[in-house]
């Protein structure tokens, strides 16, 4: 393989978990002004990615294909454009690469260079691959959103799974009473996380459990999303990461609605890096997979039966 080639996992067509395909000779991205080339050592995989893989989104981000997948990314910055002050080549760094562009299931990334800041250094690249969308949609829900304070009681569904593992830590870093959501095999694992209280969505009820929530985080949606504007009291908010609340139920509990994701910025990639080095937050990747092994991590991620984060190792 030629020094301006790479291997990278790609789709050619939308589809399923089949459609990825590894490939070598793939050509290595070129940076402009604004960029840095990084040699990805891990990328995580997020639902984000095999939605994007079925098609979901096409209308939307307009994809060129072939594409490649994944966005949350932690390497070393190989070559820096002519504009970039920030970053230097050999700075170990993370972030997440904008959606609209090819992604980090290869050996080089081509990034804007705001979308990365220095790599959290009590952490491996897996780990910090891990940490940028969960993290951040997180963060943009519990705090730019719902301004969630201390002493407030909040609600998360799907606490085990990776963003709902990162609002539990954030949530009990901003010292809230947190009740989590989760299966009953998950029960220690949200205790090791702090979570006050937990609910088997399983065996009982949330609704029989949780009254006058201040905040309630979803990360399940569907019947989930629409059983809880009854658990927030009044003046509440409820926030999704997956489903389209409604207006109308919002207005009926009078509460606050609002579909949220992930939103970066160099400062709070910063203040999230500064947590993880301080013990605040930990990253919690399950499965670690060769980039080979893409499509079985798209095929684990699509079961919903996943604790914590899947990362893809390329170094």
């Amino acid at each position: 393989m030629s020094d301006t080639a790479m291997t990278a996992v790609r789709i050619h067509a939308y589809g399923d978990a089949s459609v990825l395909k590894y490939e070598t000779g793939v050509p290595r991205p070129v940076i402009a002004e604004h960029d840095v080339l990084v040699k990805v050592h891990a990328v995580a995989v997020n639902p984000v990615d095999w939605k994007i893989r079925e098609g979901y989104m096409k209308d939307y981000l307009k994809h060129k294909l072939p594409l490649i997948l994944g966005w949350d990314v932690s390497g070393v910055v190989e070559e820096v454009g002519s504009a970039v002050t920030t970053l230097k080549v050999g700075d170990e760094v993370y972030g997440l690469a904008p959606m609209a562009k090819d992604g980090g299931y290869a050996e080089y990334i081509s990034v804007v260079a705001t979308a990365l800041v220095q790599k959290p250094k009590s952490l491996s690249h897996v780990e910090a691959a891990s940490l940028p969308v969960a993290t951040l949609t997180a963060w943009n829900s519990l705090f730019d959103i719902a301004k969630l304070q201390a002493g407030q009681t909040v609600l998360i569904h799907g606490a085990a799974g990776g963003v709902g593992s990162m609002a539990v830590q954030l949530a009990k870093w901003k010292q809230a009473k947190v009740i989590g959501t989760a299966s009953a095999k998950n029960a220690e694992f949200l205790h090791s996380l702090g979570v006050d209280e937990g609910i088997d969505y399983t065996a009982v009820p949330f609704e029989d459990k949780v009254k006058d929530a201040d905040v309630v985080f979803d990360t399940v949606g569907g019947e989930t999303l629409s059983r809880s504007y009854a658990v927030v009291k009044k003046g509440g908010v409820l926030i999704t990461a997956v489903g389209q609340p409604s207006d109308e139920e919002a207005a009926k509990y009078g509460i606050t609605a609002v579909r949220c994701g992930a939103v970066t910025s160099e400062q709070r990639l910063t203040e999230i890096a500064v947590l993880a080095d301080a013990g605040k937050i930990k990253p919690l990747v399950q499965t670690v997979m060769p980039l080979i092994e893409a499509a079985d991590a798209h095929r684990l991620s699509q079961s919903g039966r996943t604790r914590g984060k899947i990362v893809l190792q390329i170094v």
